[in-house]
Parts: C-alpha cells; sequence; structure tokens
C-alpha cells in the first residue's frame, strides 16, 4: 500500500469528511465546482486511460486563496464530473510553499504531472527569496509519486535575467520521442516570456532557449502557457497579468489571449494575436486532444479582481463549460462540447418573431438552460434580452445594431458590493443578423456570438427562483428566432 505524507493524508481525510455533509447552497448543473475551500487555475488537464482528468489549484482550507494543493476530478463527458482524492500536497522541502500550476500527459500507461514547486531559498521568508521550480510527480490515476530528484528544472538552468520569482506553470508534451515544457517566465525588461527545456527521461533537464517573446509588452508576466496544434496551425495560450485596456480588449487587467503561428528552429513565431473571452471571470485556459480528436478547452470562470461570491458560500470557484476550439479565417472559434446535447429537455422554439418594445413567451424561462436567438430586420435602436428576471431584478445583454455594439450588464443582480458588471464587444453583423448561444447556469452566463466567432464569460448571483426571460426592442421593432432547452 502506497505510503502518503502526513499533509496529503490530512488533506484528503478533510475533505472526505466535509464532503459528507457537503448540502449548502444550490449548485450548478453543469459547470465543475470546486467541493468547499478555493479553487482557480485548471491544472493536467489530459487524458488518462479512457477518462479525462482535470486537476485544480485547491486551499481546501477556506474559501480564500493559500497553500496551493492540487484537486483532482475526472470525467467521461466534460459535464458530469466524479471527485477524487486530492492529488497533490505541499508536503516537500522543494515545494512547501505551495504546488502551483501545471499540466499532464499520458506516456506509457503512467499519468505524468508538471508542476511548479515553491519555496523561500534559505528559508528566508522575503518576497525576493520565493524561488519557484518545476516538478515531476507520475501517478496512475488516482496517487501520484513526486520525483526523487524534484525540482527537475531550478535556476541552474535558467538563462541570465531570467526571474527566479516568477518562473511557473509548465506545459509538458512529447515531439519526436522526448519531453518538452515551456515554462512561463518575466524577463528583467519586465516582459513576460516563455522558456523552453528538454529531457529524454523526465530526470535531466536542459535550457533549449527562449521559445517565445513578444515584441511589445502584454502585461507583466505571462501565466499557464498551453501549445498545440489546430488543424494544421500552432497555437499559443497565455495569461498574461496586468495588461493594460486597448480600445474594448484586456479590461480584466488579467487576461487571456490566443496566438497563432508556426515554430521555426525551436522557437514559435507569431502570425495573429487576439483575446481569447471578453466577460469579466475568464483566466488561466488549458486544452486537451479528445478520445475523437477534438481540441476541447476549459478555463477557471473567475477574475482575480472581482470578487461576487456571497459571503454565505463555502466553496469558491468554477470551471467553464468546456469549448471546442476550431479555426475559421485563421481566427479561433469556440463552441460548448457537443457533448451537452445528451442532457437536453423540454425543447421550446419560436420563428419569427415581432418584438416591438417588452415582449416575454410562454415556455421561455429558467435558470439551467441552452437559449440560442437569432436576430433580424432590427429596425431599432437596442435590443435587450433580461434573464434571470424577476421584479427590477436581471442580467442584460444589449445589443445596439448601429453601432454594432454589444454590452453585458449584472449591476441589477443581487450583490451589494462595488464591483465590476459591465463589458463591451464589437460584433459584425453576418447577412444583417446576429446570433447568440447563451450558456446559463445557476450562478453563470457564458455567451457565443455568430457561433462561436467571440465569447463573453461571467458570474452572477440571484435566487435560484430569479428565472423570468424578457426581450425589448427600443425604439423600432425586430425580428427573433428563440430555441430555449433546459439541461438537467
Amino acid at each position: 500500500m502506497k505510503e502518503f505524507s502526513t499533509d496529503l493524508r490530512k488533506v484528503r481525510e478533510y475533505e472526505s469528511e466535509a464532503l459528507k455533509g457537503h448540502s449548502e447552497n444550490k449548485l450548478p448543473v453543469f459547470h465543475m465546482k470546486v467541493p468547499m475551500g478555493w479553487m482557480n487555475d485548471p491544472n493536467g488537464f489530459s487524458l488518462y486511460e479512457g477518462d479525462y482528468h482535470l486537476f485544480f489549484q485547491y486551499h481546501p482550507y477556506s474559501r480564500e486563496w493559500g497553500s496551493m494543493h492540487w484537486g483532482h476530478v475526472k470525467s467521461q463527458d466534460f459535464i458530469r464530473w466524479e471527485h477524487l482524492p486530492v492529488a497533490l500536497a505541499p508536503d516537500q522541502v522543494y515545494d512547501k510553499e505551495g504546488c502551483f500550476s501545471g499540466t499532464a500527459i499520458e506516456d506509457n500507461g503512467k499519468h505524468i504531472l508538471a508542476y511548479t514547486s515553491v519555496y523561500y531559498e534559505d528559508g528566508i521568508e522575503e518576497p525576493d527569496k520565493i524561488r519557484q521550480t518545476q516538478s515531476i510527480a507520475i501517478g496512475d490515476g488516482e496517487n501520484y509519486t513526486k520525483q526523487e530528484n524534484n525540482p527537475v528544472i531550478d535556476k541552474k538552468l535558467l538563462p541570465e535575467g531570467a526571474s527566479l520569482v516568477d518562473f511557473r506553470d509548465p506545459k509538458i508534451f512529447k515531439s519526436h520521442g522526448s519531453y518538452n515544457m515551456i515554462v512561463a517566465n518575466r524577463d528583467r525588461d519586465g516582459r513576460g516570456q516563455l522558456l523552453k527545456f528538454e529531457s529524454a527521461d523526465l530526470k535531466k533537464w536542459q535550457y533549449m532557449g527562449v521559445f517565445y517573446k513578444p515584441e511589445k509588452k502584454l502585461g507583466r508576466m505571462w501565466e499557464c502557457p498551453d501549445y498545440f496544434e489546430l488543424e494544421d496551425t500552432k497555437v499559443l495560450l497565455v495569461s498574461p497579468q496586468d495588461m493594460e485596456a486597448e480600445g474594448l480588449q484586456y479590461h480584466c487587467g488579467n487576461g487571456s489571449l490566443y496566438l497563432t503561428g508556426k515554430e521555426r528552429e525551436g522557437h514559435f513565431c507569431e502570425d495573429y494575436i487576439d483575446c481569447l473571452d471578453y466577460g469579466i471571470d475568464f483566466y488561466a485556459p488549458q486544452s486537451l486532444l479528445t478520445k475523437d480528436g477534438r481540441r476541447v478547452m476549459t478555463a477557471w470562470m473567475q477574475s482575480w479582481d472581482v470578487n461576487s461570491y456571497p459571503e454565505d458560500f463555502i466553496w469558491r470557484g468554477m470551471m467553464i463549460c468546456p469549448r471546442e476550439l476550431h479555426l475559421e479565417d485563421g481566427k479561433i472559434r469556440q463552441t460548448p462540447v457537443r457533448e451537452l446535447k445528451q442532457y437536453w429537455k423540454n425543447e421550446i422554439s419560436f420563428e419569427k418573431i415581432k418584438v416591438s418594445g417588452a415582449v416575454s413567451l410562454e415556455g421561455i424561462r429558467g435558470r439551467v438552460l441552452d437559449l440560442t436567438i437569432t436576430i433580424r430586420d432590427m429596425c431599432c435602436d437596442a435590443v435587450e434580452i433580461r434573464l434571470a428576471k424577476k421584479d427590477k431584478k436581471y442580467i442584460s445583454i444589449a445589443y445596439q445594431p448601429k453601432q454594432q455594439l454589444l454590452t453585458f450588464d449584472r449591476k441589477y443582480m443581487q450583490c451589494i458590493r462595488d464591483i465590476v458588471n459591465e463589458r463591451k464587444v464589437e460584433l459584425t453583423k453576418r447577412s444583417d443578423a446576429i446570433t447568440l448561444r447563451i450558456l446559463l447556469d445557476i450562478y453563470s452566463i457564458e455567451i457565443f456570438m455568430n457561433n462561436g466567432e467571440k465569447t463573453l464569460t461571467s458570474l452572477y448571483f440571484m435566487q435560484d427562483d430569479y428565472d423570468g426571460i424578457e426581450f425589448v426592442s427600443y425604439g423600432g421593432y425586430c425580428e427573433m428566432d428563440i430555441c430555449k432547452r433546459d439541461i438537467y
């Protein structure tokens, strides 16, 4: 029987006991949530022995960020998740300040985790003495053993000028028989950069050079890199910290970008860069390749700087509904995983409904649903969709056809704090129409515009009986096709 460390055994026992009586708060129906405590970045999103595994940054002992563990769930369909025992605890000298984010692969029947191990150099607890290093753990889908020679990548392998403090979130993959890691780092010039390392055996690693560094400064530090091929195009996902807003992009400060390009002589060459999501709550995306060859992405559904969770919740943290990624005209398109259709019920459709003023439709209501709306013939100043509505409380999606501008607003949700509530997105009409697919769960909304051309993700918090849906046209009329499917 495997010998567990005291810290790992303690957290597993704590979580097991806590889950037995876990019934407080109405729970999301089709979004993966933390069982208790705090959750942030997805980690190790991977296929192993036929199951989709997802790990996550986890502090089970409170709903605030704290000593980072790796929580663990698995699924067959990305919608229903089975909770597994905590996979990693900060129980070694080299990771006692936290097991930070990382990735995973299946190789030779083993599940290989690459994670950032954090400690204070010389035991001096000062900010400039934090050391972020990279370590390996290998397991069987439930229990994981950290390598004896961890950390496998530390300051001895870093180039001159590379930060020892900001060096984290390894992306591990195999290429031409060798193991590769791309690790986020901050250079001394203040720009984020991605460094590449290679190994033949997971134990001895060598530095291969700067994999990618942007020409202009985009944030202070690049976190959570993901790297993959999508339809013969190389794609890089990154989450820069402390970005400045440009037009309607990067308003979160800490946001997520995607880059498309090519790899030449071990370096990524960018062709195109764009915002991955325009919402308030989206960060640290990570992807995997499914059994049938689809690229599926998940992400943390929260902002670092905006805490909208009610004070009585014992948990804090959800993931997006996983999304399929495609390329169209060189740009990423995102759609909810097709497995979601297995959970549809009570379909109700209306075609060519003329909306002038405020309209409610029989059967079109609910808080857990997949709602598709096509809006055309917009002879009006604006069109608004009000969701989770009761009395004067609701969340709003509004479109101004002349400006071709979509606005999401949650200021009328049940919140007594001054927080960010609004985002705007340029949305071009297609054949004089726009299409919105809206995934609504108890506490979240995900908007897919024009078949996933752009997305907007946000949390919101309302009592579960706030379930009305209203359509409003201002200064004229428009025509709508509406299809609502409940999700169970």
